[in-house]
């Protein structure tokens, strides 16, 4: 009988182990991804400006459709379905040429008449014209940050079909679509970017915080929205936490212009009144930064310059000087878990200085607390963005110095439409089976290179 050799005992489990772990580790091809959301959208065209910006819906869009630039971590252009592109008459005129091969999911090419199309119909003040295989466009003044503006998801091209399903180039196309309720996609084996990993993706739509976190822990979701406040205490149990720089803004916003001298020292008086720093720990759970800016500080780099500290003194004073004060009411979301305990904290603060809110679920409000998912990580487009979603004058970009950014951000916060209050994180919780996911820097995520794996983290 030949002796059993230990060595080769030994060399066999290390070589199986090192094989497992090579397993465990190895890109895999399969599977189906899980997503959950509160947001319910009821279409899936980019380019609908009646369905509200979220980070979902971003999200959602870019694993269906492309754009024609996009842009990498550090914000910097890179190609997409535009090939190259050039700039003429002072940045007025720039000239995209479209990649050769590429197709809809309908299985049709996609030509430049389609692509124009399609920004047009994103973009209606946008002069978009077809040269050959190019798509050129035109603007009234120079326009330093329209490459960034086409990185959006709502400039992604579509082709749009009768049976309300558009058909992109991305990672995935459509299988089932449910307005609000259910998206069901497939890994497109044809894509031009080369097929995904994953066979598909299933998202349920207009899913509470409890009900998403639930779904994660009965491993019926692999990705699910996390509350600001609740981040803390979900990474401190263990879980997989992915949360982005502060890029979403939470403010008190008025729905009329101020109407009087009057009207503005009660606004002020508001503004001095609220203590943002005892709200973030203990209705936040510390999420978050108090912000007096409509910008981050790491978007703009001088956010830090405007106060975010209660004044009562300076409130009252202010207060003071006004002899009738009427009752406002806010609005929030009676579907945010902690808009409520807000508006009656913000309601709290202002009695103090001597004013009168009445916190209201009601759609009609003098001033709304709301959520702004700020639209890009360019601070131009992000100022602009928020701008116009809370009914302040334009804001033109200058492609100029952080000055210039300075001074239109300082010209927008005294129309007095809006008062800051913070900049929250986005946050996620993730299953260790899913990896390779990424999380942008405008909060929105991609799946289009995830996979599924073991457990293991």
């Amino acid at each position: 009988m030949r002796p059993f050799d230990w060595r080769w005992l030994v060399v066999s489990s290390l070589l199986a182990g090192a094989l497992a772990a090579d397993a465990e580790t190895r890109t895999q091809y399969g599977g189906t991804a899980h997503v959950a959301m509160r947001a319910a959208p009821t279409s899936l065209d980019p380019a609908d400006g009646t369905q509200p910006d979220s980070f979902a819906r971003r999200s959602l869009t870019m694993l269906m459709f492309d754009t024609l630039v996009t842009t990498d971590e550090n914000e910097h252009v890179q190609a997409a379905l535009a090939t190259s592109w050039q700039a003429s008459t002072g940045n007025q005129r720039w000239q995209f040429r479209l990649r050769h091969g590429v197709k809809f999911h309908d299985g049709t090419p996609l030509t430049a008449e389609v692509a124009a199309a399609s920004l047009r119909a994103a973009n209606p003040s946008w002069n978009v014209l077809v040269d050959a295989d190019s798509v050129v466009i035109e603007r009234d003044g120079a326009d330093p940050e329209l490459l960034a503006e086409l990185a959006l998801p709502r400039n992604a091209i579509a082709k749009r079909n009768s049976d309300s399903k558009p058909s992109g180039t991305g990672p995935f196309h459509i299988v089932d679509w449910q307005p609000a309720k259910r998206l069901t996609l497939a890994a497109e084996e044809a894509c031009w970017r080369g097929r995904p990993f994953l066979d598909g993706v299933e998202v349920e739509m207009g899913r509470s915080f409890r009900d998403q976190m639930m779904a994660l822990d009965l491993g019926k979701a692999d990705w699910v929205e996390v509350a600001p406040e609740q981040s803390r205490r979900i990474s401190a149990e263990g879980r997989l936490l992915a949360s982005s720089l502060p890029i979403e803004l939470m403010a008190l916003v008025f729905t009329r212009d101020v109407k009087s001298a009057d009207d503005r020292m009660l606004r002020e008086s508001l503004a001095l009144s609220v203590e943002r720093g005892s709200i973030r720990s203990v209705l936040l759970q510390g999420a978050g930064q108090p912000a007096a800016s409509i910008l981050p500080n790491w978007l703009s780099g001088y956010a830090f310059v405007f106060p975010t500290d209660a004044d009562l003194p300076r409130a009252r004073h202010a207060r003071e000087q006004v002899r009738t004060i009427p009752t406002w009411s806010v609005g929030y979301d009676g579907s945010d878990p902690v808009a409520r305990l807000l508006a009656e904290r913000i309601a709290l603060n202002a009695r103090d200085a001597g004013l009168s809110l009445q916190p209201t679920t009601a759609n009609a409000a003098d001033l709304r607390l709301v959520r702004i998912s700020l639209a890009s990580p360019d601070p131009w487009i992000a100022l602009a963005n928020a701008a116009a979603l809370t009914g302040m004058p334009p804001v033109k970009s200058t492609g100029g110095s952080v000055e210039d950014l300075y001074a239109a951000e300082q010209a927008a916060l005294a129309t007095q439409r809006i008062i800051p209050l913070f900049h929250l994180p986005v946050s996620y919780a993730v299953a260790t089976t899913l990896k390779n996911w990424t999380l942008r820097r405008d909060g929105s995520w991609s799946l289009a290179d995830a996979w599924i794996g073991s457990g293991k983290p």
